[in-house]
């Protein structure tokens, strides 16, 4: 009779694990809008949810990189520093230095593709913990980018620059269509190349992968690379919003992009998850942000339920595996 009722209980556990994985996170962000709609209704505003999906955007286009890199089982923290100097980078080349725009779009994206080229090289061939080394350049680029700016924002796009932040495409905001891009293009990617293959056989099995052929370190390196591109995608969308390059830009998007990420179900421990996910989870983190704003919630508060919600999302991945290994 116990084993009989130790085979329904794992039974449906196991029902319950299949049924969170396909839908669940949806679910959760379908109640959390009624919640919130109910709680105030300007939440249905149609103003209003133009502006959390283009604000999901910028954390959004930065967390399907991101998905790539956790499903490798790594991290990187410094993506909202990338952001800022990346940004102020673009403003420079549109008020500064001969407002030249195709520059203000070029250099950004290889200055972050540069920074996260240094971030997997260093972590792969240094064999320094990606934490580490991310921890590292969030700082040096935080840093560099007060040098830069020489203390003081730089402010004044040019309209057509204005317009990736800003701009519409029929009722759609420009960034929006940016992320859903990213979000198609890496989709596929991951499903359908052996670039994507790689990233799940490593994050699933580094020494299989290894025993297979697989070069990992250079799967590593260009992984980061991507999500330095993105974030600089980001940094354009976000100096172009604010019509300025901030020096603040970015602080805590290390906390919103992860937590997309997680929430969306990819595995911190690596091998598990993909970018449609990311993208409930992004916007799951975009409306919890402005339902509690909309609420008069402090901003101390909203980050601690973001935390909760991480090492919530973390245990439940955990709980999984076990289950799984049983």
């Amino acid at each position: 009779m116990d084993a009989l009722t130790e085979d329904k209980n794992q039974g449906l556990v196991e029902r319950f694990f299949i049924f969170w994985d396909k839908i669940g996170i949806l679910l959760v962000f379908i109640v959390v809008c009624v919640i919130f709609g109910i709680l105030n209704p300007v939440f249905f505003n149609p103003l209003n949810i133009i502006n959390v999906i283009r604000q999901v955007s910028i954390i959004g286009v930065m967390a399907v990189g991101m998905t790539l890199v956790i499903l490798l089982g790594l991290i990187d923290l410094s993506v909202g520093s990338i952001v800022a100097f990346a940004g102020i980078i673009a403003a420079g080349f549109q008020v500064k230095w001969g407002g030249n725009f195709f520059l203000s779009l070029v250099i950004p994206l290889l200055v972050g593709a540069g920074i996260g080229y240094f971030n997997g090289y260093v972590s792969t061939k240094g064999g320094i913990h990606p934490f580490i080394v991310t921890l590292g350049s969030m700082s040096i680029f935080r840093g560099a980018t007060l040098l830069i700016a020489q203390g003081k924002p730089i402010s004044g796009m040019s309209p057509a620059f204005r317009f990736i932040g800003a701009g519409m495409i029929g009722p759609i905001p420009f960034p929006v269509i940016l992320f859903l891009g990213c979000v198609i293009i890496f989709g596929i990617m991951l499903k359908r190349t052996v670039f994507g293959r790689y990233i799940y056989a490593i994050g699933g099995n580094q020494e299989a992968a290894l025993l297979s052929g697989i070069m990992v370190d250079r799967v590593k390196i260009l992984t980061y690379t991507i999500l330095g591109a993105l974030s600089g995608l980001s940094a354009l969308i976000l100096t172009s919003r604010l019509n300025s390059g901030e020096l603040v830009a970015g602080q805590g998007y290390e906390l919103d992009v992860i937590a997309s990420v997680v929430i969306g179900g990819t595995s911190m421990m690596g091998g598990e998850g993909g970018v449609y996910g990311t993208l409930i989870g992004a916007l799951l983190i975009g409306v919890i942000s402005n339902g509690l704003n909309l609420l008069g919630v402090q901003p101390y508060w909203q980050m601690m339920v973001k935390g909760t919600i991480i090492i919530l999302a973390v245990l439940m991945d955990r709980m999984k595996r076990r289950f799984r290994t049983v």
